[in-house]
């Protein structure tokens, strides 16, 4: 299985078609008052769609960077323990199958690898092809550390070790970033709602007061023009907070 892209199942597509049409329905309400930029706006559900599919992505490739390091570090025991490599996957599966349930990405993925095995198939083909397949840059750079190990005869438990004490080390700071960021990551998603609630509140409790901007070209160019400044100022939120490690 490729993991490059992500397949939205029918209630993911159903749920997101639902709240991008309340989304639409509530902006184009309170900006244009206008049935006919409802509709104009309705391609951008494309976009929506797009970039929902690209966040469900990135957090897939880090669950799967998660069980892949804990799928190694069982493997690095293994090795420890006097196994050979082949064989210290096969022993990673059984402690696997105690941790993740039946359709986790490593169970299945390890299962296929120790199947792959018995067709006389090399580990480090095996993990360079997982690599390619996850699109997954520490399950890549990983399998591309291990190919190289094991075709040049180095240390290989060492390697795999420090290799992934590397990963851990990488996952922990992803995740300590996530921690700090997350206050401020809602603070940035009510601060866009604001804009909405103060229309909202105007409208409900001044009936008519922003009328002019309704209905006649100078009111739509302003408000297009609040329109295209709150969403680009959404839009440049979310790039400051988006920290890649």
């Amino acid at each position: 299985m490729d993991y490059g892209t992500y397949h939205l199942s029918k209630k993911e597509y159903g749920k997101y078609i639902v709240s991008y049409l309340f989304l639409e329905g509530i902006i184009t309400y309170l900006f244009f008052h206008s049935w006919i930029f409802f509709i104009l706006f309705l391609p951008g559900f494309g976009g929506y769609l797009a970039d929902r599919k690209k966040k469900l992505q990135k957090q897939r490739a880090e669950q799967m960077e998660a069980e892949f390091l804990t799928g190694m570090q069982l493997v690095s025991t293994s090795l420890q323990a006097g196994y050979a490599v082949e064989n210290a996957f096969r022993e990673a599966v059984k402690e696997l199958e105690k941790i993740y349930e039946e359709d986790a990405f490593i169970l299945k993925e390890f299962r296929y690898l120790v199947s792959q095995l018995g067709l006389n198939r090399t580990v480090e083909s095996l993990l360079a092809e997982l690599g390619e397949r996850s699109h997954a840059e520490d399950i890549r750079n990983f399998a591309e550390v291990f190919y190289t190990a094991k075709r040049t005869g180095g240390d290989l438990l060492a390697i795999i070790r420090n290799t992934v004490s590397e990963i851990q080390q990488k996952q922990e700071t992803r995740q300590e970033i996530a921690a700090s960021l997350s206050g401020k990551i809602m603070e940035q998603n009510m601060m866009s709602l604001i804009p909405l609630f103060i229309l909202g509140y105007v409208k409900l409790t001044s009936p008519g007061f922003l009328d002019a901007m309704y209905g006649n070209l100078a009111g739509i160019f302003i408000m297009s023009v609040c329109f295209i400044v709150y969403l680009a100022a959404y839009f440049w939120g979310r790039r400051i907070m988006d920290i890649q490690v």
